[in-house]
């Protein structure tokens, strides 16, 4: 019998917790027996002492284990079961054309997406706001859609994890958000109890991430490659760049325009499919999908090319309650807000140049919340209409007539607001800079 207590003093004091400690503090988790002042204890504990690689194999399959784990050996499905999980930035749309890419070229994706944290966009978000669309399905549904289409991306149900679920509650507010071994057993926890046979992991690294700098991101991703492969999950991790908005856009409707025009091959902004590419063809890799990089990327532009990855999207839309026809009529299907116009640098700042050479992207996605797009409290409803688009990137020249973005707004107020936040975000010169890499590196086996 452990006494909590004494499993934080431990954990203060720079010990290594045993398998059976973890054990018992995350049954508490889940039994409600570990008190709110005692998760807050330890995860402050943990942010100070860390946790060696073992204690976090540990933390994540206890984790894994206080709920449901699916399995898919039963579907007798004749290809692999992938997903990627991106450590979340700003228009960071890649899931809902990712998810098809693979199904189109043999995977099954069961992609149980999160909502919006912060500044940060959630996948889970981008689906609420396609009319109809069914994101909590019931497991067999959930299933049935994963064989027939090859993906179903859902949100995260009650029975997956649910310790992290209230360890993350409590972390949230206690400045303890940012712990690696606590970021590695939330995120694998729940991707561990999907049952799958390989994961990828898009670490995002730069100011509008969660790891600002490259050391840091690379911290992450070795954390999360050592403790998945630990646990027996076959995974790898690319390191991505988020010092400028991943797509043209950033809202809810507004990205799924994008994810749309995408996939449709109607626009594909160079950056976004960058990142895309790369994600898709490590993921055929990882899944034995493919025998070489040359051979996966060329399966992800034929996949594309083909409109297969298009109809799998539609497909799974429509197999979760969405319209038919979202891919012809997403203007329709997909409304945005009426206050739309573009916003403009100030004389002041284009007089420091016309050259964009440095974008605050968190501001971008603090805009988004500002308009209604996110959230600043938990209960917040969104509005799904509002948003950023033709957003400006690095290396774009600027001058009086050419916009920083065109945005979405409810009302003359809320336009006003987003647009002074908009201007602040962007530095301007007239001296050349070097572009930041989409890929700064893969780490894996």
């Amino acid at each position: 019998m452990f006494l909590p207590q004494e499993i934080i003093r431990k954990k203060r004091d720079g010990g290594t917790l045993t398998r059976a400690e973890i054990d018992f503090f995350v049954q508490g988790l889940s039994d409600n027996s570990i008190a709110e002042s005692q998760i807050s204890a330890l995860a402050m504990a943990i942010f100070f002492q860390g946790m060696s690689m073992q204690e976090r194999v540990c933390l994540t399959e206890a984790m894994r284990d206080s709920g449901q784990v699916l399995h898919w050996h039963d579907l007798n499905l004749d290809g692999p079961v992938l997903d990627k999980h991106s450590t979340g930035g700003v228009g960071d749309v890649v899931s809902l054309m990712l998810g098809p890419i693979i199904a189109a070229c043999g995977g099954y994706v069961p992609m149980i997406s999160g909502r919006g944290l912060g500044h940060t966009g959630g996948t889970l978000d981008k689906m609420h706001a396609i009319p109809n669309y069914q994101p909590f399905p019931s497991d067999d549904q959930f299933r049935q859609v994963v064989k027939d289409v090859g993906v179903a991306i859902i949100g995260q149900t009650g029975s997956l994890a649910p310790a992290d679920k209230r360890f993350y509650a409590t972390r949230d507010v206690t400045a303890t958000v940012e712990s690696v071994p606590l970021i590695t057993a939330s995120i694998l926890s729940k991707k561990l109890a999907a049952g799958l046979d390989g994961l990828v992991l898009d670490v995002k690294c730069g100011n509008g991430a969660i790891m600002p700098n490259l050391a840091r991101a690379e911290e992450l991703a070795e954390s999360l490659v050592t403790v998945a492969q630990g646990a027996g999950l076959n995974t790898s991790a690319l390191i991505t760049d988020m010092n400028q908005v991943l797509a043209h856009s950033a809202g809810n409707a507004i990205e799924v325009r994008e994810a749309i025009a995408y996939l449709r091959g109607d626009h594909r902004t160079p950056q976004l499919h960058k990142v895309t590419v790369a994600l898709a063809a490590e993921m055929l890799l990882l899944g034995g999908l493919a025998r070489s990089q040359e051979a996966a990327e060329q399966a992800v532009d034929e996949a594309l090319a083909s409109g297969r990855a298009a109809e799998k999207f539609a497909a799974m839309v429509e197999a979760l309650g969405g319209p038919s026809d979202l891919l012809d009529n997403a203007a329709t299907h997909l409304p945005l807000a009426k206050v739309a116009r573009p916003v403009f640098a100030t004389a002041e700042q284009l007089a420091a140049g016309h050259k964009v050479t440095h974008i605050e992207t968190r501001q971008i996605g603090l805009a988004v919340v500002a308009l209604g797009g996110g959230r600043r409290r938990s209960e917040d409803k969104l509005d799904y209409s509002v948003g950023l688009e033709h957003i400006a990137a690095l290396g774009q020249n600027i001058d009086e007539q050419t916009p920083l973005a065109h945005i979405y707004a409810a009302d003359e107020s809320s336009w006003q607001q987003a647009a002074e936040t908009v201007r602040q975000a962007f530095r301007f010169s007239n001296e050349a800079s070097d572009l930041p890499p989409a890929v700064y590196r893969r780490i894996g086996a």
